[in-house]
């Protein structure tokens, strides 16, 4: 018995179709293949599946750019020149765009001013001013940021420098102590009615014996 006839119409079941495309593919290779040996033909086949997936096969005696061009002469035309025609239509639309924005260009710059009428220079020169307000805009805008985060920085910067002092234990104003010299010169010498003698230190709070110490005749602190 022979095989059942198969109807000729899209397979609906993805898995199958691709199955079916795969067994297929494989056979029409096959017939082209024998077709090249056995007829001495040349013999070009170009496949896309459903998933976009390209196979191709082509007579060893030639290659895909060959049997194009060969069937191009056969038909009398070219197969590429609508689509160069197309693009050199997209070409010369850029080349056009190109030159009208160096002209404007060249405009704002002031040149090539003496073919404008009297509106475009009037518009000509709204788009400038236009322009200047948002260049003005934007150098206030940078301006005003930059101001900002420099006063942040200072500010960490001082209360980085404060928070350093506390660590130390510094503070702003100096403590001073006093020195009577009333009863003669450092030198050992009569020093009758001679000016007591201010220094000025700091006190340290590792040392707390040191604070509220009245240095007078009991506490004289001197040079030796």
């Amino acid at each position: 018995m022979g095989r059942g006839k198969i109807e000729i119409k899209r397979i609906e079941n993805a898995t199958n179709r691709q199955v079916t495309y795969s067994k297929r593919r494989t056979g029409i290779m096959k017939k082209a293949r024998e077709l090249t040996v056995l007829c001495d033909a040349q013999v070009a086949i170009i496949m896309f599946s459903s998933t976009g997936k390209y196979h191709e096969f082509c007579s060893p005696s030639t290659d895909i750019k060959g049997i194009f061009d060969r069937y191009q002469q056969a038909i009398g035309t070219s197969l590429w020149i609508e689509q160069y025609e197309n693009m050199q239509r997209t070409l010369s639309h850029l080349k056009d765009i190109n030159r009208n924005l160096r002209t404007e260009i060249r405009q704002r710059m002031g040149e090539d001013l003496d073919g404008l009428e009297f509106d475009e220079l009037r518009g000509l020169e709204q788009n400038v001013d236009a322009a200047l307000k948002e260049v003005r805009h934007r150098k206030y805008h940078v301006i005003t940021t930059q101001t900002e985060t420099y006063k942040k920085k200072v500010k960490h910067s001082y209360e980085a420098y404060k928070t350093l002092q506390q660590e130390l234990g510094l503070r702003e104003e100096p403590a001073f102590g006093f020195v009577d010299n009333t009863g003669g010169g450092w030198d050992g010498g009569a020093g009758a009615g001679a000016a007591a003698d201010i220094f000025a230190f700091r006190v340290v709070p590792s040392q707390p014996n040191l604070h509220g110490m009245a240095y007078g005749g009991n506490h004289d602190l001197r040079l030796g």
